[in-house]
Protein backbone atom coordinates (compact mmCIF):
# COMPACT_ATOMS: atom_id res chain seq x y z
CA UNK A 1 0.00 0.00 0.00
CA UNK A 2 1.40 3.43 -0.96
CA UNK A 3 0.16 4.90 2.34
CA UNK A 4 2.53 2.60 4.22
CA UNK A 5 5.53 4.15 2.45
CA UNK A 6 4.61 7.74 3.33
CA UNK A 7 5.88 9.31 6.54
CA UNK A 8 4.85 12.64 8.02
CA UNK A 9 7.86 14.32 9.61
CA UNK A 10 7.42 17.08 12.20
CA UNK A 11 10.63 19.05 12.75
CA UNK A 12 11.08 20.27 16.32
CA UNK A 13 7.38 20.59 17.23
CA UNK A 14 7.07 22.58 20.46
CA UNK A 15 3.53 21.71 21.60
CA UNK A 16 2.39 18.23 22.54
CA UNK A 17 -1.17 19.13 21.60
CA UNK A 18 -0.11 19.84 18.02
CA UNK A 19 1.60 16.46 17.83
CA UNK A 20 -1.59 14.78 18.99
CA UNK A 21 -3.65 16.80 16.52
CA UNK A 22 -1.35 15.75 13.68
CA UNK A 23 -1.65 12.10 14.69
CA UNK A 24 -5.44 12.38 14.57
CA UNK A 25 -5.33 14.11 11.18
CA UNK A 26 -3.10 11.35 9.82
CA UNK A 27 -5.30 8.52 11.11
CA UNK A 28 -8.37 10.20 9.59
CA UNK A 29 -6.70 9.76 6.19
CA UNK A 30 -5.20 6.32 6.79
CA UNK A 31 -1.59 7.36 7.37
CA UNK A 32 0.17 5.90 10.40
CA UNK A 33 3.88 6.71 10.07
CA UNK A 34 4.66 9.74 12.22
CA UNK A 35 8.28 10.84 12.70
CA UNK A 36 9.26 13.52 15.23
CA UNK A 37 12.59 15.33 15.03
CA UNK A 38 13.74 16.62 18.43
CA UNK A 39 10.24 17.29 19.85
CA UNK A 40 10.11 19.56 22.89
CA UNK A 41 7.07 17.97 24.55
CA UNK A 42 6.67 14.27 23.76
CA UNK A 43 5.41 11.95 25.04
CA UNK A 44 2.90 13.75 27.21
CA UNK A 45 -0.69 13.93 28.34
CA UNK A 46 -1.60 16.79 26.00
CA UNK A 47 -0.49 14.84 22.95
CA UNK A 48 -2.58 11.85 23.99
CA UNK A 49 -5.61 14.00 24.74
CA UNK A 50 -5.52 15.75 21.36
CA UNK A 51 -4.94 12.50 19.50
CA UNK A 52 -8.53 11.51 20.40
CA UNK A 53 -8.39 7.90 19.31
CA UNK A 54 -5.15 8.00 17.33
CA UNK A 55 -3.08 6.74 20.25
CA UNK A 56 -1.73 3.93 18.08
CA UNK A 57 -0.15 6.50 15.75
CA UNK A 58 1.48 8.21 18.74
CA UNK A 59 2.67 4.98 20.33
CA UNK A 60 4.52 3.91 17.20
CA UNK A 61 5.86 7.36 16.35
CA UNK A 62 9.58 7.40 15.62
CA UNK A 63 11.62 10.02 17.49
CA UNK A 64 14.86 11.15 15.82
CA UNK A 65 17.61 13.49 16.91
CA UNK A 66 18.25 14.94 13.43
CA UNK A 67 16.32 15.44 10.22
CA UNK A 68 18.91 13.46 8.28
CA UNK A 69 18.20 10.47 10.51
CA UNK A 70 14.46 10.84 9.92
CA UNK A 71 14.70 10.80 6.11
CA UNK A 72 17.88 8.80 5.48
CA UNK A 73 16.13 6.04 3.49
CA UNK A 74 13.67 8.30 1.65
CA UNK A 75 13.88 8.80 -2.11
CA UNK A 76 11.46 11.72 -2.32
CA UNK A 77 11.23 14.50 0.26
CA UNK A 78 8.73 17.35 0.00
CA UNK A 79 8.67 20.23 2.46
CA UNK A 80 5.66 22.32 3.47
CA UNK A 81 6.40 26.06 3.37
CA UNK A 82 4.13 29.04 3.94
CA UNK A 83 6.51 31.77 2.83
CA UNK A 84 8.58 32.77 -0.17
CA UNK A 85 12.29 32.08 -0.17
CA UNK A 86 15.19 34.12 -1.52
CA UNK A 87 16.15 31.25 -3.78
CA UNK A 88 13.09 29.72 -5.39
CA UNK A 89 12.45 26.00 -4.96
CA UNK A 90 10.04 24.10 -7.22
CA UNK A 91 6.67 24.95 -5.63
CA UNK A 92 3.66 22.63 -5.85
CA UNK A 93 0.02 23.12 -5.00
CA UNK A 94 -1.36 20.58 -2.48
CA UNK A 95 -3.02 18.42 -5.14
CA UNK A 96 0.14 18.45 -7.29
CA UNK A 97 2.31 17.50 -4.34
CA UNK A 98 -0.13 14.76 -3.37
CA UNK A 99 0.00 13.21 -6.84
CA UNK A 100 3.79 13.23 -6.77
CA UNK A 101 3.90 11.72 -3.29
CA UNK A 102 1.33 9.05 -4.12
CA UNK A 103 3.09 8.09 -7.34
CA UNK A 104 6.50 7.82 -5.70
CA UNK A 105 5.09 5.87 -2.75
CA UNK A 106 4.09 3.02 -5.04
CA UNK A 107 7.71 1.89 -5.17
CA UNK A 108 9.79 3.85 -2.65
CA UNK A 109 9.91 5.66 0.69
CA UNK A 110 8.54 9.22 0.79
CA UNK A 111 8.60 11.95 3.44
CA UNK A 112 6.54 15.12 3.80
CA UNK A 113 8.19 17.63 6.15
CA UNK A 114 6.45 20.17 8.38
CA UNK A 115 8.47 22.76 10.28
CA UNK A 116 8.26 24.48 13.62
CA UNK A 117 5.00 26.13 14.62
CA UNK A 118 6.49 29.65 14.68
CA UNK A 119 9.25 29.61 12.07
CA UNK A 120 8.67 26.64 9.79
CA UNK A 121 11.54 24.88 8.04
CA UNK A 122 14.99 26.45 7.78
CA UNK A 123 16.80 26.84 4.46
CA UNK A 124 19.20 24.06 5.47
CA UNK A 125 16.24 21.75 6.01
CA UNK A 126 14.73 22.76 2.68
CA UNK A 127 18.01 21.72 1.05
CA UNK A 128 16.90 18.15 1.76
CA UNK A 129 13.71 18.59 -0.31
CA UNK A 130 13.10 17.96 -4.00
CA UNK A 131 10.12 20.34 -3.96
CA UNK A 132 7.97 22.45 -1.66
CA UNK A 133 4.21 22.47 -1.16
CA UNK A 134 2.29 25.60 -0.29
CA UNK A 135 -1.32 25.68 0.92
CA UNK A 136 -3.12 28.71 -0.58
CA UNK A 137 -4.61 30.87 2.15
CA UNK A 138 -5.56 34.41 3.05
CA UNK A 139 -2.36 36.40 2.30
CA UNK A 140 -3.03 38.58 5.34
CA UNK A 141 -3.29 35.54 7.62
CA UNK A 142 -1.65 32.63 5.84
CA UNK A 143 -0.09 30.66 8.72
CA UNK A 144 -2.06 27.48 9.38
CA UNK A 145 -2.05 25.53 12.63
CA UNK A 146 0.34 22.60 12.27
CA UNK A 147 -2.37 19.95 12.58
CA UNK A 148 -4.54 21.81 10.05
CA UNK A 149 -1.70 21.87 7.53
CA UNK A 150 -1.11 18.14 8.01
CA UNK A 151 -4.85 17.52 7.57
CA UNK A 152 -4.96 19.37 4.24
CA UNK A 153 -1.94 17.59 2.78
CA UNK A 154 -2.89 14.11 4.00
CA UNK A 155 -6.41 14.59 2.64
CA UNK A 156 -4.99 15.45 -0.78
CA UNK A 157 -2.70 12.40 -0.66
CA UNK A 158 -5.60 10.07 0.13
CA UNK A 159 -7.74 11.72 -2.55
CA UNK A 160 -4.98 11.28 -5.16
CA UNK A 161 -4.74 7.58 -4.36
CA UNK A 162 -8.49 6.88 -4.18
CA UNK A 163 -9.43 8.81 -7.33
CA UNK A 164 -6.71 7.16 -9.38
CA UNK A 165 -5.05 10.49 -10.16
CA UNK A 166 -1.67 8.79 -10.00
CA UNK A 167 0.24 7.64 -13.05
CA UNK A 168 2.12 4.50 -12.06
CA UNK A 169 4.99 4.44 -12.59
CA UNK A 170 6.92 7.06 -14.54
CA UNK A 171 10.03 8.23 -12.78
CA UNK A 172 13.73 7.83 -13.41
CA UNK A 173 13.92 4.54 -11.55
CA UNK A 174 11.42 2.96 -13.96
CA UNK A 175 12.99 4.41 -17.10
CA UNK A 176 16.51 3.32 -16.20
CA UNK A 177 15.73 0.20 -14.22
CA UNK A 178 17.84 1.44 -11.29
CA UNK A 179 16.86 2.44 -7.75
CA UNK A 180 16.79 6.14 -6.97
CA UNK A 181 19.40 7.47 -4.57
CA UNK A 182 18.31 7.76 -0.97
CA UNK A 183 18.47 11.02 0.95
CA UNK A 184 21.50 9.74 2.87
CA UNK A 185 23.36 8.97 -0.37
CA UNK A 186 22.56 12.39 -1.80
CA UNK A 187 23.69 14.17 1.39
CA UNK A 188 27.02 12.30 1.31
CA UNK A 189 27.46 13.45 -2.28
CA UNK A 190 26.80 17.07 -1.28
CA UNK A 191 29.35 16.84 1.53
CA UNK A 192 31.90 15.38 -0.90
CA UNK A 193 31.17 18.11 -3.44
CA UNK A 194 31.52 20.86 -0.83
CA UNK A 195 34.88 19.44 0.24
CA UNK A 196 36.19 19.37 -3.33
CA UNK A 197 34.97 22.90 -4.05
CA UNK A 198 36.78 24.20 -0.96
CA UNK A 199 40.00 22.27 -1.64
CA UNK A 200 40.06 23.46 -5.26
CA UNK A 201 39.58 27.08 -4.25
CA UNK A 202 36.28 27.35 -6.10
CA UNK A 203 34.36 27.90 -2.88
CA UNK A 204 35.44 30.20 -0.07
CA UNK A 205 34.07 28.55 3.10
CA UNK A 206 34.12 31.92 4.86
CA UNK A 207 32.01 33.53 2.15
CA UNK A 208 29.87 30.82 0.52
CA UNK A 209 27.06 33.25 -0.37
CA UNK A 210 24.25 31.23 -1.95
CA UNK A 211 26.42 29.01 -4.13
CA UNK A 212 26.00 25.74 -2.24
CA UNK A 213 22.25 26.26 -1.93
CA UNK A 214 21.90 26.89 -5.68
CA UNK A 215 23.91 23.76 -6.44
CA UNK A 216 21.72 21.67 -4.16
CA UNK A 217 18.60 23.08 -5.77
CA UNK A 218 19.99 22.09 -9.18
CA UNK A 219 20.64 18.47 -8.19
CA UNK A 220 17.41 18.22 -6.20
CA UNK A 221 15.47 18.82 -9.43
CA UNK A 222 17.04 15.67 -10.85
CA UNK A 223 15.98 12.21 -9.76
CA UNK A 224 19.47 10.75 -9.42
CA UNK A 225 19.89 7.00 -9.12
CA UNK A 226 22.29 5.40 -6.67
CA UNK A 227 24.60 4.46 -9.53
CA UNK A 228 24.64 8.04 -10.84
CA UNK A 229 25.54 9.40 -7.40
CA UNK A 230 28.39 6.89 -7.20
CA UNK A 231 29.63 8.00 -10.64
CA UNK A 232 29.59 11.66 -9.62
CA UNK A 233 31.48 10.89 -6.41
CA UNK A 234 33.98 8.85 -8.42
CA UNK A 235 34.60 11.89 -10.63
CA UNK A 236 35.14 14.06 -7.55
CA UNK A 237 37.62 11.57 -6.13
CA UNK A 238 39.53 11.42 -9.42
CA UNK A 239 39.68 15.21 -9.59
CA UNK A 240 41.14 15.53 -6.09
CA UNK A 241 43.78 12.82 -6.43
CA UNK A 242 46.31 14.97 -8.37
CA UNK A 243 45.76 17.78 -5.82
CA UNK A 244 46.56 15.40 -2.98
CA UNK A 245 49.77 14.19 -4.65
CA UNK A 246 50.89 17.76 -5.31
CA UNK A 247 50.39 18.73 -1.65
CA UNK A 248 52.42 15.74 -0.46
Amino acid sequence: MPLNRIRIVLVQPSHGGNIGGCARAMKNMGLTRLVLVAPEDFPGEEASARAAGADDVLSQAQVCVTLDEAIADCHLVIGASARERRIAWPMLAPDEAARRVAEAANIQEVAVLFGRERTGLTNDELDRCQALVNIPANPEFSSLNLACAVQVITYEIRRAIETGAVEVPGNTADLLGEPLASSAEVQRFYQHLDQVMVESGFLDPNNPRLLTRRIRRLFNRVEMTSNEVNILRGILSAVTQPVTRTKS
